[in-house]
This record gives C-alpha cells, structure tokens and sequence, in this order.
C-alpha cells in the first residue's frame, strides 16, 4: 500500500509539473513578414510573367512585360511633333530661306514698278486736273491707286527686311517653346513605354501573381505581392493587465512551437496601442473588454537565423529574466 501511495505522489507531481510549462495565451503571438505589392502605373495587358509562386527574387529583377499599343502611337505623335517643333524654332532663328528672299525681292520689285507708273499717272492727271480738262472724280481714282500701289511696296519692303533678319524675339520664343513641348512629350512617352516591365523593387519571396497572361491589369493594380526579405518579426497582443514592464529595448526570448520550442533572442522595438479588435495577434484572446490592447513588435537580433521561419506560424514571449 504504501509503494502504492508513492507512485501515485509522483505521477501527480509529473502532472503538476507539466501544467506550470504551460504557455500563458496572453503572451502567444504569430510570425510576421513585411509585406509589398508591385503595381502598374499604365493601364495594358499582361503579356509575360517570368516568375511562379514561391519564388526568390532581387531588387531590378523583371517580374513581368505588360503589352501597351498605344505607347507606339503615341510615340510617333510625339517624334512628329518635336522635329516640326525644331524647324519651326530653326526658321524663327535664320528666317527665310534664299528661294524665299528671291521670291520677297522680286515681288518688291514689281510693287516698286507699280508705285511708280501709279505715281507718274497722278502726277499728269494733277496737271490736267488744274487745267480742267478732266473731272475731279477721275483724278481721285487715280490718287486712290496710287495710295494703295504705295502701301503695297513698304509694305512688301517691310517684309523682306523681316525675312533677311529671321523672326521676331517673340516669335523665337514662342517657337522654344513649343520645341520644349515636344521635347517633354517625348521623354513622358519614353517613361511610359519603361512601364511596360514590371520590375522588383526590393528583394522579396513572389506569394501571389494576381492576374493571368492576356488579362487586363489598369493603372495601380496589384499585379505581384509578397514578402520583402528579411523583414521577419513576431508580434503579440497583449492585454494591459499582462504588460508588465515591457517597453522599447527590452531583450526577450521568442520559442518557435513549431520548431520543438526553439528559443530566439529578440529586441522590443514597439509598444503601442491598438485601436480596433481586428489587429489582434494573439491565439486565444483572454482579457477584460475593459482593457487597453497592446501591439507588442520583437525584432529578431540574427535576422539570418530566422529567415526560413513560416509567416503566420504560432510563437510564444518570454520575459528575460
């Protein structure tokens, strides 16, 4: 009887034993991973994808080749655009051509000759006037032909000036202008056209490929998103009765369940209130409703030690001691 008593003492003790290295749910939290997304700034088609599911991939990598036709049009808008843009800026500079002042010259030379027979012919209608031997009606035809034969000459004078000296400042810059315009539309078709591959930004694990080759993806959409690399920590919710001290800085012990309670040194490096019941981490949420909620964030000392971690896998906080 009395070995009887013995063994039941110590498997009661073994029991005892094991219930005080039971986890508190207060302090269980999850493993977590920074998360990005890599979106299209031009709306187009998905043409390529070079990646899978799963896979590694570093910053400047291409993840995929969208197919925009309209860059194309739009470019050769833009190439047309600019080079007229340019010979207009070059012809407000240097003016007219030489075929262009021949022509100017040789108009001017004809107004002249019509300046003169006009004003010859006022000239002798004037003296016939004064004698009265012909009406005043008809000396004002002649007068007004004159006035518009010479209006007509400075005019043209005035022209061909202009075309020998080039444009007017005004004119110059107006023609830049429309030169720098151009010369903008160009470099926005260029970078539009560098839109079409769809490169990694950081280095990061591929989670999810949104859309399928020959869809439509429109400006903004999440096409890749995943996990920036090792951006691995643990978080936890815990209640304000179960905070303690822990604070910015503090050095803690994070056991992986998973791994047969691999232990893991860590930092604190947030403490924070929560603002909604949606952001809680913990497994087995165990408070007060009256209670503050805390986001306690670890951030792992050896970041190479832990980075073949599961995401979202259960892991428990101790204080060190």
């Amino acid at each position: 009887m009395e070995i009887k008593n013995i063994l039941g003492l110590g498997i009661l003790l073994v029991f005892v034993s094991c219930s005080n290295k039971k986890i508190d749910p207060a302090f269980m939290g999850k493993i977590e991973r920074e998360q990005i997304s890599v979106v299209t700034k031009v709306p187009g088609n998905l043409e390529k994808v070079f990646v899978s599911k799963g896979d590694l991939v570093k910053k400047g990598d291409t993840l995929a080749i969208l197919d925009i036709p309209e860059v194309d049009a739009k470019k050769q808008q833009a190439q047309g655009a600019l080079k007229s843009a340019e010979a207009q800026y070059q012809m407000a500079i240097k003016g007219a051509t030489d075929g262009q002042i021949r022509q100017l010259q040789n108009k001017v030379n004809g107004l002249k000759e019509q300046f003169e027979f006009a004003k010859k012919s006022m000239n002798r209608l004037n003296i016939m006037l004064k004698d009265s031997l012909i009406p005043q009606q008809q000396f004002d035809e002649v007068y007004a032909k004159y006035q518009g034969a010479k209006n007509q000459y400075e005019a043209s004078k005035t022209e061909l000036e202009e075309a020998r000296t080039g444009g007017r400042q005004e004119q110059q810059a107006m023609a830049l202008g429309q030169q720098l315009q151009a010369t903008g539309a160009i470099s926005e078709v260029d970078a539009a056209e560098q839109e079409k591959y769809m490169l990694a930004p950081q280095d990061m694990s591929i989670e999810a490929i949104n859309l399928r080759t020959g869809e439509l993806a429109l400006p903004g959409y999440p096409v890749f998103s995943g996990y920036i690399d090792n951006s691995i920590y643990f978080r936890f919710t815990i209640a304000e009765s179960k905070l303690g001290n822990i604070k910015t800085g503090d050095k803690v012990k994070i056991k992986v369940l998973y791994k047969d309670a691999e232990l893991i040194d860590g930092v604190v490096t947030i403490v924070k209130a929560l603002s909604s019941y949606a952001n809680i981490a913990t497994a087995y949420p165990d408070f007060d409703m009256q209670q503050a909620l805390f986001e306690v964030e670890v951030r792992p000392t050896d970041p190479e030690k832990v980075k073949e971690l599961i995401t979202k896998a259960s892991v428990s906080l101790e204080l060190a001691k």
